[in-house]
């Protein structure tokens, strides 16, 4: 099980393209054709640099097909005209009115978590006019970039994208002259908080500049203040470490639990802190839980695909497990990419025979792509091919160019609001234990992601049943487990009305959560946290399919944490009884503990 990693030969770059199809054979010279695409790559990498992987032609199309269907569009410009006249005529009032009486009412309010003018002083005059002009241009450019005739959805959602990057970024909240909040502390402090803004500044630029996380990560170190759940790692090959979690109750569920977390994040997430793990709760209920720490790749393993992931990864661990605790079934469970890929290998497996899942659990994980949430401003041909450009001179993407996608798609929280406080208000941002998690990335396999963008992503072939794993297609209605899926009202990655589309592509059981927070907080949701809800209904096989907003009208809203509800649905779905908890290992087997959790993978950078 541990022999040393080597890559298929059917995906040596000699010989193979991208995807494993035979390459043609060119018959211009040693060179041939390729070194044509090579330069074209190499442009592309180059550009990307200076974009922040944006692909500027990809933008380029969705603004000049905006642009020109606009142009031939004179009832949409005049209704435009029209409305800027309303909105200028309503600002006008407001202008004169709230001049003679600083209690006006506004004209617009800000969009539901929007907090940039939250403030009292943003009330005072005149900065409610700064802040009432704003909002009204941003609404009048949400009516332009929408429902102009002849644009797709995509244009319109990249094109909304891109007038929101720029009217951010002129927000009177990110300037001095125009914050009152930042006025009223260089007031009060006579200017300190600029020289500690600074100094913020300074410690951020030379961290990135040096490749260090953000100040404040040092205080959550993995096996120290994170991840400190006792456990081993009793398996490792060249993608996981598997670790086993020492029991805390005299006996166990019969059948252990697999977690299975996305690779482009580190497995801790659900191991963060001992008051908000996931793992410790399980281990505290009496199951036995095994995760998979996935490793970090480097450029070396730009050749490993999607499916070395499943046969590596899913395939592998529970090899381990079945030798730990031969006869056993699992609950298998899955979290964002690791729930999709989990599924993938149920329904291969369904269709092989293979009964070794005693249940399906998936957390924020999509199976259809067709509504993959804001990330599809990213998904088109054109950026698809600039991301495979950038992957391609690296051997992967990396974490910071991930991580600048997602700070973009939520540039107000993410960026402005940083900036604000952090350099303008000159205050730090308390580092917490998921803040400093979300700061220790991963990087993507080049082919890996490449796949899993075309394939999923833009070609839906999952949901479609075009899936191919060993030569046939992975069709979910092969699943024949009864499944528990989570999804989470906030979500930006995954949103929920795309989770819970598993009811229409599966022919078995399912039972949905929905689950107050966003993709990452709506999962770490304990017990005893404040302000958590959820929303759970099962549905039988046999039942008819109903849509979400009507799931939604029909289930009763619950308060507190979803993890019992888990955690009693999986002692449901387990053998009646409990039974002694299983050895560390399997020794006997070649199964030795390696060394303790977290292991070594969730410390590679």
């Amino acid at each position: 099980m541990n022999a040393p990693y080597a890559p298929p030969a059917e995906v040596a770059p000699a010989k193979r393209s991208l995807h494993g199809t035979p390459a043609p054979q060119s018959d211009d010279g040693a060179l041939g054709l390729e070194g044509f695409r090579a330069f074209d790559r190499m442009t592309q990498a180059l550009t990307a640099r200076f974009t922040g992987g944006l692909s500027p032609a990809a933008m380029a199309l969705a603004w000049t097909d905006w642009s020109i269907h606009l142009a031939a569009a004179p009832g949409k410009r005049a209704e435009l005209m029209l409305k800027a006249w309303r909105k200028y005529s309503r600002l006008a009032g407001y202008m004169a009115r709230a001049s003679r009486d600083p209690a006006t009412p506004p004209v617009i309010e800000p969009l539901p978590g929007d907090d940039r003018f939250a403030s009292e002083a943003w009330q005072k005059w005149p900065y409610s006019l700064y802040a009432q002009s704003f909002l009204m241009t941003q609404q009048w450019w949400h009516n332009a970039t929408h429902e102009v005739p002849g644009t797709s959805r995509h244009t319109q959602d990249v094109t909304s994208f891109l007038v929101r990057q720029m009217l951010d970024m002129a927000s009177p909240s990110n300037l001095p002259l125009t914050n009152p909040d930042v006025l009223a502390r260089a007031h009060a402090e006579g200017g300190a908080n600029f020289l500690r803004g600074f100094q913020n500044w300074l410690e951020d630029v030379g961290a990135a500049l040096s490749d260090e996380p953000p100040a404040g990560t040092e205080k959550f170190r993995p096996g120290i203040e994170v991840a400190v759940t006792p456990g081993q790692v009793v398996y490792r090959n060249h993608l996981i470490e598997l670790i086993q979690y020492a029991p805390t109750t005299p006996d166990v569920y019969a059948e252990p639990v697999l977690l299975v977390p996305a690779w482009i994040m580190k497995y801790y997430i659900l191991d963060l802190s001992p008051q908000n793990s996931l793992i410790r709760y399980l281990v505290s209920q009496g199951h036995t839980v095994f995760c998979i720490s996935w490793r970090n790749v480097t450029a070396e393993d730009r050749y490993v695909s999607f499916d070395d992931y499943r046969r590596q990864g899913v395939l592998d661990a529970l090899d381990a497990i079945s030798t730990i605790v031969p006869g056993t079934r699992v609950h298998g469970t899955g979290y964002c990419l690791g729930g999709t890929l989990l599924a993938i290998a149920a329904a291969a497996m369904g269709r092989a025979g293979d009964q070794r899942l005693a249940s399906l659990s998936l957390f924020a994980a999509q199976t259809d792509f067709t509504e993959p949430g804001e990330l599809q401003l990213f998904i088109d041909d054109s950026e698809l091919h600039f991301l495979e450009s950038m992957m391609w001179d690296q051997g992967f993407l990396s974490a910071e160019q991930m991580a600048g996608a997602f700070q973009m798609l939520r540039s107000n929280d993410l960026v402005w609001s940083h900036m604000i406080k952090d350099y303008l208000l000159g205050e730090r941002t308390p580092m917490i234990d998921l803040m400093a998690w979300n700061a220790d990335s991963t990087r993507m396999p080049y082919r890996m992601h490449s796949q899993y963008l075309r394939e999923l992503f833009l070609d839906n072939a999952l949901a479609s049943g075009h899936y191919i794993v060993d030569g046939h297609p992975a069709a979910l209605p092969n699943i024949r487990q009864s499944i528990f899926a989570v999804g989470t009202e906030r979500d930006h990655v995954a949103p929920w009305h795309s989770v819970y589309k598993l009811h229409h592509l599966t022919d078995t059981d399912v039972t949905f959560v929905l689950t107050s927070g966003g993709h990452n907080a709506g999962i770490v949701s304990e017990p005893g946290h404040p302000h958590r809800h959820y929303r759970v209904r099962r549905k039988a096989a046999a039942d008819a399919y109903i849509s979400p907003d009507e799931w939604v009208a029909g289930s009763d809203l619950k308060p507190g944490s979803w993890w019992p509800e888990w955690s009693e649905w999986l002692a449901a779905h387990s053998s009646p009884g409990r039974v002694l908890p299983p050895p560390m290992g399997a020794p006997q087997a070649g199964l030795h503990p390696l060394c303790p959790a977290p292991g070594t993978y969730v410390h590679q950078r």
